[in-house]
């Protein structure tokens, strides 16, 4: 705990430096405050530990059946498993058959659904969110290795590894460890958390064999991404896509959001979409066999069934839209088309940010492996992908990176926080990281940066700032020299986070950074707010770093203004 004063002293230190009290407390009481927040993430990360020995692992609000735990094909149930079975009066079942690629095995043959087995423990968001994810665990993992904690250290390789055990098992990192994700993916990170858990010092340093190990597996990975279901028409650019068809059932805990969806657009006659079917609420089997078509198929989809407002139902092609959403991890924006409903059609700045940092990482590990040919060939892949970010998503007129929507051949104009991802990403030129520097505005707000400058009522917008979009695009602000805004807008969302933890003592998955509360109010949409929170825990940890260590540059040289 003393450690811990010391420290938030610092951070205190830092944060008043660039202008403004943290609080209106003393600075004891900020340092006490600040003590309170990282022993809370601390213990955190037990409590949001799970793993297979572990009866809470198998819970899953998000669904109304009874818990089963899957293991692959052909593998002997483990001990633990065994007893888990036990203690935890859980069903376990084998998959079907060996998996190779996403589709090898369907959702429809699988119908009850379950908790896919992991081999290593791992830290679960919160909340509904009752299994390991795969974006938001790059996050926790930045959380995990500031902590500087062997256990926790083990513990954020251990994650990596049940990534790699998704992908010799399950085909893919899935969007989290569930059978009903399937059918998708989420944002790739895994060579950002390869290298956080490689290159961070440790009494257990990891050998080159773990390093072509992890090569492999992310080779892996990278071919969903670059495969048909992925790109982004004939751009060279790669999109986001979800192999299911009609609605998600982990939406089953929420039964009024595609009906909410509905209703808005009901109520938005003149925003033309093409997202609506007439349809009857009750239909006959011929009846039936028709909207499996055009919209969903309510014989095999609770959510489905009860998807209709008054003669209305959503098209098949508004489904692959959020699905494909869904896999981006934005859901809900306005981002692609109200609720997101056209994501698929889009290439978009984000994933092809990430997707260059994937290829600029494999460089970087085929070198270090001795594998010169390959090093070359993944810088190639990164110039060419850079090419295309040029031609097809950046705006020189408006200084901007935007999402293009191949079908139509035409730019976005949503203004959107993933145009700072170039930054995180190394992509962007000099010239390009300050136009984007003069755009802050556009998302700035008291208590950090907000998703969009758009009010849609939905989460993943205007006013609502997360911690995984804030510390991105601090963190490419800083990476290009921008450190008095890469500071400034630490210390706000940071503070955001803090305040409200004194109010209620808790982390949330998100934050009003208008008015600062976490008591948010969606309108349309996901309406909660989890605690936990897994990423704004380790996203706290990091920008709590970032601002010790510009505080001490800033006393050691006055900082450059741009």
């Amino acid at each position: 705990m003393k450690q811990a004063i010391r420290l938030c002293v610092v951070l205190l230190a830092a944060m008043t430096s660039f202008g403004g009290d943290l609080t209106a407390q003393s600075p004891a009481q900020n340092a006490a405050s600040n003590a309170k927040i990282v022993a809370y993430i601390d213990n955190s990360w037990s409590t949001l530990s799970r793993s297979m020995t572990d009866c809470k692992s198998i819970v899953d609000p998000k669904v109304t059946t009874a818990p089963i735990l899957y293991l692959p094909a052909s593998m002997e149930s483990p001990p633990a498993v065994a007893a888990v079975h036990q203690q935890c009066n859980v069903e376990v079942q084998h998959l079907p058959r060996k998996i190779s690629h996403i589709g090898d095995v369907t959702v429809a043959e699988v119908p009850e659904e379950g908790l896919l087995y992991l081999p290593n423990r791992y830290v679960v968001p919160g909340g509904r969110f009752n299994e390991m994810y795969g974006w938001d665990s790059y996050f926790i993992i930045l959380g995990l290795i500031e902590e500087k904690k062997e256990s926790d250290l083990d513990l954020a390789r251990g994650m990596v590894e049940n990534f790699f055990f998704e992908i010799e098992n399950y085909g893919a990192i899935l969007n989290a460890n569930r059978t009903y994700f399937f059918t998708r993916s989420q944002p790739p990170f895994l060579t950002s958390m390869i290298r956080e858990v490689y290159e961070h010092p440790t009494n257990k340093p990891l050998s080159k064999e773990w390093l072509a190990k992890a090569y492999g597996y992310a080779q892996r990975d990278y071919e969903l991404w670059t495969s048909p279901i992925h790109r982004a028409g004939d751009t060279g650019l790669a999109r986001y896509h979800d192999i299911g068809e009609g609605p998600v059932p982990e939406m089953a805990d929420d039964s009024n959001y595609y009906p909410d969806v509905i209703r808005w657009l009901l109520a938005h006659p003149d925003v033309h979409t093409g997202y609506l079917v007439d349809a009857p609420n009750d239909p006959t089997p011929s009846e039936a066999a028709t909207l499996a078509r055009t919209s969903c198929d309510i014989t095999t989809s609770k959510v489905c069934a009860h998807a209709y407002v008054d003669g209305h139902r959503l098209t098949a092609d508004f489904y692959r839209g959020d699905r494909a959403m869904r896999e981006s991890g934005f859901d809900t924006s306005f981002r692609f088309g109200p609720f997101s409903g056209s994501t698929d059609t889009y290439a978009p700045v984000c994933l092809n940010s990430l997707l260059y940092k994937y290829e600029r990482d494999m460089a970087h590990f085929a070198t270090l492996l001795g594998r010169h040919t390959e090093a070359t060939e993944w810088e190639h892949r990164a110039a060419t992908r850079r090419e295309a970010i040029n031609k097809y998503l950046w705006n020189s007129t408006q200084g901007m990176f935007y999402d293009y929507d191949y079908t139509t051949q035409k730019p976005s104009t949503y203004n959107y926080i993933t145009a700072f991802y170039p930054l995180w990403a190394n992509l962007a030129t000099p010239q390009q990281a300050a136009a984007l520097q003069r755009h802050l505005p556009l998302f700035e707000r008291d208590g950090g940066l907000a998703m969009s400058d758009d009010d849609s009522g939905t989460q993943w917008d205007l006013p609502f700032g997360w911690a995984p979009t804030n510390w991105l695009a601090i963190k490419g602000l800083a990476q290009y020299g921008f450190t008095q805004d890469a500071s400034r807008l630490a210390k706000k969302f940071s503070q955001t986070v803090l305040q409200n933890f004194e109010n209620d003592a808790t982390i949330r998955e998100k934050y009003n950074v208008v008015s600062g509360s976490a008591n948010v109010a969606i309108a349309t949409g996901y309406k909660s707010n989890v605690v936990g929170f897994g990423w704004t825990n380790g996203v706290y940890l990091q920008m709590r770093d970032m601002l010790i260590q510009l505080g001490k540059q800033s006393a050691a040289v006055p900082m450059q203004s741009h």
